[in-house]
């Protein structure tokens, strides 16, 4: 793994160096959206304030309800475990 990791590393890194000024001529520098106005970097920034407080928002409610599934898988576990002269055997 490491073998490859020398290898392949440099290898990208010249790829960058190598493609990076041909990104940057094309379409006279302008990007892909083409030519901003005030508008437009206006809007980018309304999305930006809307997009990361609800990307935070979901994120939290989903590790919450997964701390909720494993706090609930361990209190089982451990019910199972402390009930163990109920089931019987040796």
């Amino acid at each position: 793994m490491r073998r490859l990791l020398v290898r392949v590393l440099p290898l990208a890194l010249l790829l960058l160096l190598v493609l990076a000024p041909t990104a940057g001529a094309f379409n006279d520098g302008r990007g892909f959206y083409g030519a901003t106005n005030d508008k437009v970097v206006t809007d980018a920034g309304f999305i930006l304030v809307v997009f990361f407080p609800t990307f935070v928002l979901v994120m939290s409610l989903i590790q919450g309800r997964l701390e909720k599934r494993k706090q609930e898988r361990k209190a089982a576990a451990k019910a199972q475990l402390g009930n163990a002269h109920l089931r019987g055997g040796w």
